[in-house]
């Protein structure tokens, strides 16, 4: 059992952060001191290779579990494993089921085929796979069993959300920088675009969107050169939808002047140039589907879409950088999501934009040769 509960001095820069990094760690060492080490941990996360405290998805998941467990005097522990192969993470699963775990929630696309093949070694624990659904090695078969829930999101409102505050705030001259082809990028670009247009379209104004996909989602001097070039031929924000060579855009935004927007988990604390950030709501779906599991719920041996209507995804308002969009109209089109008045296109087929009916918006596409 994991006994590192202490309150660690991480400085994220902005209250939102901080209140989250307290609250964990409080109620970890509260968890700590009422289980006892030693006795059985029946809650358990199964971190990446990151520390449960990375600012980001373990993070955000953590806060869920612990605020669900806390709620329902439920022990709960993390498990972090030594390197990122599978054998790791499946030896770091049975750690955790030895440990007396009854559920166990991994968070991330890495963890796929992960649980595609727990979710058949431990019949009788829970598996909870956030931001993913369970399938083999090659992608060509995804089952989820009776003891597994797959929580995915609805990128697309995500990226609306975001398109649409740019476009309100004033900015007219944007860009998308997705890392690859993959769906859920394609899906937050498309959002995002839609968004853009919808708002242009309220406000009588015309837009352009230069829109690329980058082909990496680490760290690259040629995206930082690319982003800044697009800065200089007078974009002024970027949607950097590429996991972390979304910081390769926010140096490129802190040279030129320009602003970014973020991706999954709040980033404002990364950079001043980011404006806000499109987010999936990690820790509402780490609540849920421990709610789901302890309730008997019907969506085990399912899959759950987090989307608006039951508060999947969203903008953090609170640390958001905007000059003009306010909360009220935040509120107002978000309630258009949740009223199922607005339904943003969700297709992956093409991922070019060629594919949607725009009024007020013009994409400029650039392809990139692949490697």
């Amino acid at each position: 059992m994991s006994t590192d509960y202490g309150i660690r001095n991480t400085d994220y820069g902005y209250s939102m952060k901080q209140k989250t990094t307290i609250i964990i760690a409080t109620l970890a060492v509260l968890c700590f001191l009422l289980s006892g080490c030693g006795d059985k941990t029946e809650i358990a996360m199964v971190t990446d290779i990151g520390t449960v405290m990375d600012g980001s998805f373990n993070e955000s998941c953590f806060s869920g579990i612990a605020e669900y467990a806390m709620e329902n005097g439920r022990t709960f522990d993390y498990y972090q494993p030594k390197s990122t192969e599978e054998k790791e993470y499946l030896k770091t699963i049975k750690k955790a089921v030895s440990g007396g775990a009854k559920v166990i929630v991994c968070c991330g696309e890495i963890f796929g085929d992960v649980v595609y093949e727990a979710q058949y070694k431990y019949p009788k624990v829970g598996f909870i796979l956030i931001d993913a659904e369970p399938h083999n090695a090659d992608y060509s078969h995804t089952t989820i069993e009776d003891n597994t829930m797959a929580i995915t999101f609805s990128d697309e409102e995500a990226g609306f959300l975001a398109g649409y505050a740019a476009v309100r705030d004033g900015y007219t001259s944007l860009g998308f920088l997705g890392g690859d082809t993959q769906e859920p990028v394609i899906r937050y670009g498309y959002g995002f675009v839609q968004g853009a247009d919808y708002a242009a379209i309220e406000l009588g104004t015309m837009i352009n969107v230069k829109y690329c996909y980058g082909r990496t989602f680490e760290e690259s001097e040629a995206m930082k050169d690319l982003a800044g070039s697009w800065y200089q031929e007078g974009t002024q924000v970027i949607f950097a939808c590429a996991g972390a060579m979304g910081r390769s855009v926010m140096r490129a935004a802190e040279e030129n002047g320009g602003s970014v927007i973020g991706v999954d988990v709040d980033q404002s604390g990364d950079s001043d140039t980011v404006i806000t950030s499109a987010l999936k709501e990690l820790k509402n779906a780490a609540y849920l589907g421990l709610s789901c599991f302890y309730d008997d719920k019907y969506m085990f041996g399912d899959a759950l879409l987090m989307n608006a209507s039951n508060d999947g995804v969203g903008l953090p308002m609170d640390t958001s950088r905007f000059r003009n969009f306010s909360d009220g109209e935040y509120n107002a089109i978000y309630t258009q999501l949740v009223d199922g008045k607005l339904t943003p296109y969700a297709g992956t087929d093409f991922g070019n934009t060629f594919d949607l009916s725009l009024v007020n918006t013009t994409v400029t596409y650039l392809e990139l040769k692949e490697n």
